[in-house]
């Protein structure tokens, strides 16, 4: 059995945050050297965004399964720690499609 060392997952949320907020402004010139449009470039990024919610749902429903059979190899804390990842994630999903739902409404209703 394994345990969950809360202090490495803090160092790590961290380090991505300060990594996130060292690049805010990060210019992709490799579109002309590509070929690949900012559309395409964005349609990958939401499929791989749905993906990778999808793979934490499946994740999720797999521990829960697994515990519930009565694994000795799964811990109640990573189970309920899968659980709110794969909410949390789902969650921001659901934001995003909202916003982008939203700015396309305000696009549409936009004078000519």
């Amino acid at each position: 059995m394994s345990t969950i060392d809360t202090q490495s997952l803090m160092l790590q949320m961290r380090s991505l945050a300060a990594q996130a907020a060292s690049q805010p402004g990060k210019v992709d010139n490799s579109v002309a050297e590509s070929g690949e449009t900012q559309t395409d470039k964005f349609a990958d990024l939401l499929s791989q965004s749905v993906n990778a919610v999808n793979t934490e749902q499946h994740k999720s429903a797999d521990m829960k399964a697994a515990f519930e059979r009565g694994d000795l190899d799964v811990e109640l804390s990573e189970v309920m720690l899968q659980a709110q990842k794969a909410s949390l994630s789902f969650q921001a999903m659901t934001q995003v499609r909202n916003k982008l739902t939203e700015a396309y409404k305000d696009i549409m209703n936009m004078p000519i």
